[in-house]
């Protein structure tokens, strides 16, 4: 994946999005009692769903077929997880963060590379939103659970903000790496806090057709 040189800060984020949401799909995938490889799969799915889906919406070839690196990163979250596992696996919070971070991190990703390629504001937002949590919603499928952008959690909302934080960062002339910068922390604070303070979507309720049959029939 080649960037240029004034957006090499967005190469690091883009590595680190891809250990932080690696190791979280590693985690999940203990849950389940995976083996190694398996975690590893499960950990690579998360890392490259989101980007492979934008890249594919982009008409371009996938990110990870053009640089081995992102392969390696994934296999280096699944050693650090075996090493640490004691103790990481423990730490709750910290789990939640490395997911917080990832989506932060791979929403700026998804916006620039579809600012480079030309597309208007409106699709790069959505491209970072798609990049944030597709990872997500195909790991959650693939471990047999509800996808988290479906349920109550702010999910894929915290990461149109970021886009949104991008754009006026972007309007404003604000260099690129804050710009990027403000834009993931604005990702991973809306996240923070909607779980902290158990910030939520209302419910769609269900329609009940039972008491509608009734009605019908008097």
């Amino acid at each position: 994946m080649v960037y240029s040189s004034d957006l090499s800060f967005t190469t690091v984020i883009d590595l680190l999005g891809t250990f932080a949401f690696a190791v979280s799909g590693i985690r999940w995938a203990s849950t389940k009692r995976f083996d190694w490889f398996g975690a590893y799969v499960i950990g690579l799915v998360t890392a490259i769903g989101g980007g492979t889906t934008r890249d594919l919406l982009l008409n371009v070839t996938p990110f990870w077929m053009q640089d081995a690196t992102y392969l390696t990163v994934t296999g280096l979250a699944l050693l650090v997880t075996l090493l640490f596992r004691n103790r990481l696996f423990l730490w709750g919070r910290t789990l939640f963060l490395f997911d917080s971070i990832g989506l932060g991190l791979f929403t700026v990703v998804g916006v620039v590379k579809s600012l480079d390629a030309g597309f208007p504001f409106w699709v790069c937002i959505m491209m970072g939103a798609i990049t944030g949590s597709v990872g997500g919603v195909i790991r959650d499928v693939l471990l047999n659970e509800v996808p988290l952008l479906f349920r109550k959690d702010i999910y894929a909302l915290a990461c149109i903000a970021g886009g949104i934080v991008y754009m006026i960062c972007y309007q404003s002339n604000l260099s690129a790496s804050l710009t990027e910068f403000l834009a993931a922390l604005t990702v991973i604070l809306i996240r923070v806090v909607a779980v902290r303070y158990h910030v939520q979507l209302p419910f769609l309720k269900p329609i009940d057709t039972n008491h509608n049959g009734r009605e019908n029939k008097e």
